[in-house]
């Protein structure tokens, strides 16, 4: 997955639902090492939930082949995170979303429930079920809260500037 660097005027410090940090989902094909578009988070999610048993490949995807160009090239063009395999699926209903802290450090996972609530941690994912009882098909496992891992080669130089000052920060080499 990838987020746009930022180019533009930085946005507000709160973050909201309809903001995610996620701009583009896309998929690295096994064998030609391609990058793929996937047209939306909760194809990108089936993927990624299988990925160990079933790794993503160019031939899986419908009109797409490894003797096509790439969809979207590994550059800093964009600010590039690399979630891990074989993270649950999002339950149905619910959505995961995920935010780049503004000091590009990690990101955050977060769920919403399908009225909206904000979920944060297993913790409240657990209480929720908990007073949901609709949601008994649920379970906690079908929750993660790993956050992918930023790509340091991939974050704007002006943001690893900004925080070289801090303890064990990120330095760069281009």
């Amino acid at each position: 997955m990838a987020k746009d660097s930022p180019k533009t005027p930085k946005t507000s410090s709160s973050r909201s639902a309809t903001n995610p940090s996620v701009s583009v989902w896309a998929a690295q094909c096994e064998k030609c090492l391609k990058w793929r578009r996937i047209a939306t988070q909760e194809e990108f999610e089936e993927i990624r939930s299988r990925f160990t048993e079933e790794p993503f490949n160019c031939h899986n995807q419908p009109n797409a082949s490894c003797d096509d160009p790439t969809d979207i090239e590994y550059d800093s063009s964009r600010t590039w995170a690399i979630d891990k395999p074989n993270l649950p699926k999002t339950p149905s209903g619910f959505k995961r979303e995920l935010y780049l802290r503004r000091d590009y450090s990690k990101m955050d996972a977060y769920y919403f429930t399908p009225s909206g609530k904000k979920l944060r941690s297993f913790t409240e994912v657990t209480t929720f079920l908990q007073q949901n009882p609709e949601f008994s098909d649920v379970k906690p496992s079908d929750f993660s809260f790993t956050s992918p891992k930023v790509m340091i080669d991939t974050i704007p130089s002006t943001a690893l500037l900004a925080n070289s000052h801090k303890k064990g920060a990120a330095s760069s080499t281009k």
